[in-house]
């Protein structure tokens, strides 16, 4: 990869001010070519897709269409049908665990290291329907324990629910053994695939995978855009939990004819900008190379864990061996909040790293800790910047 060939393509990275990004995990930067296709619906056809039937709608139908194609050879899905826009990985997991038929008694497995978009929806549905909430603990450093998801997956258990890359701490689930499992077992699985799709290939049908959820604004993508995946027979037996124009074909003051999938579960008018620019970015992602931007984030990952081991008050968050972390570099010092070192960081060497507890407030409760710093790496990010963070890292450490 030529990274400083692609850094162009940033406007962000070409705005003078110097600018370490290293908030990935929470959203991308986007390119040109992505702010010049939301800007395209804008400017050439700013009308409704689906039900007008006039040259600018029919254009918007023909774009939408075009993405959902994008996306569906992007992750190995059978057919576009199985491609269901949402607003981001949070709706999608919402869409599955209340669209699918859950009954008192039945069970839901998780892990200990879900996000507060999967946490959430399972304990109301739990407290809803009386659906048993169950938990798949962690080994000690951090990674998923197949022998304890043995022990807990059981004959009520309707689906698993599965972070399949970690944003604590970047560890990936083994998720096709996962899926095997559950399936012999006749559990569903749904896959937050928040953090997994844009850094690495995800082929949702050699994995064998019902449901998979992820966001786009987390792979150069537009705010506010995700996609759903769902097995089509899943798809065609779910009940939508949200309902309005565009998920009918017709109905009478009393009676109403469902769409088939997608549309059922696409309900009023979309952000048709932001799925033409999701398009966009899947390309873009495309013509770098998933497996290239995998192999690259590992090796800007050991050079941080590299050039900061040994560093008495460091502690990081998960697996010791890097490639186990993928591109998340998750972090403490001690005497210093996370919050203080990402404040730190930024405004003295224009650094910007999360803080905090991620969203997953309950793996950080549970063990006690505060939250951490965390610096999450992308394709666009280089060498030279993380030897440049690893040396303000120690530098901060000094004030701890």
């Amino acid at each position: 990869m030529n990274i400083q060939k692609i850094r162009e393509d940033f406007p962000v990275l070409q705005a003078g001010k110097p600018l370490i990004y290293f908030d990935n995990a929470c959203q991308t930067l986007r390119p040109v070519q992505v702010i010049e296709k939301i800007s395209e619906y804008y400017k050439e056809y700013p009308a409704c897709g689906g039900r007008s039937v006039h040259r600018l709608g029919k254009r918007v139908t023909e774009e939408v269409q075009k993405s959902r194609q994008i996306v569906q050879k992007f992750i190995g899905a059978v057919r576009p049908e199985e491609i269901i826009f949402t607003r981001n990985t949070t709706e999608g997991i919402n869409t599955v665990l209340n669209s699918i038929e859950l009954n008192k008694n039945d069970a839901i497995l998780t892990t200990d290291k879900e996000h507060n978009s999967m946490l959430l929806p399972v304990q109301v549905l739990a407290e809803k329907k009386g659906i048993k909430h169950e938990i798949v603990k962690s080994n000690p450093d951090n990674t998923f324990s197949i022998e304890k998801f043995k022990s807990k997956i059981n004959r009520n258990t309707k689906i698993v629910c599965i972070v399949h890359t970690s944003n604590i701490d970047g560890v990936t689930s083994p998720a096709k053994e996962i899926i095997k499992i559950a399936h012999d077992n006749g559990s569903l699985v749904l896959l937050d695939g928040a953090q997994s799709v844009p850094h690495r290939e995800i082929n949702v049908k050699k994995l064998g995978a019902d449901f998979l959820a992820f966001s786009g604004h987390k792979m150069c993508g537009p705010s506010g855009t995700g996609v759903l995946y769902g097995r089509y027979e899943l798809l065609e037996q779910m009940k939508p939990f949200v309902l309005g124009g565009e998920t009918v074909s017709n109905t009478t003051y009393a009676t109403r004819e469902m769409e088939n999938p997608p549309e059922k579960f696409e309900p009023g008018l979309q952000d048709y900008a932001g799925i033409a620019g999701l398009g966009a970015a899947i390309e873009y992602v495309k013509g770098i190379g998933l497996n290239n931007i995998e192999k690259h984030e590992m090796q800007l990952n050991r050079i941080i864990t590299d050039s900061l081991s040994g560093m008495a008050s460091l502690s990081v968050i998960g697996p010791k061996n890097p490639g186990l972390r993928s591109g998340i570099f998750s972090f403490n010092i001690k005497g210093l909040s996370s919050h203080d070192i990402a404040m730190i960081l930024d405004h003295a060497k224009g650094i910007a790293i999360r803080s905090g507890m991620h969203c997953a407030h309950s793996w950080f409760n549970s063990r006690g800790i505060a939250g951490s710093a965390r610096a999450s790496l992308y394709f666009y990010n280089t060498e030279e910047e993380c030897r440049s963070f690893a040396d303000a890292v120690k530098e901060v450490a000094k004030l701890g």
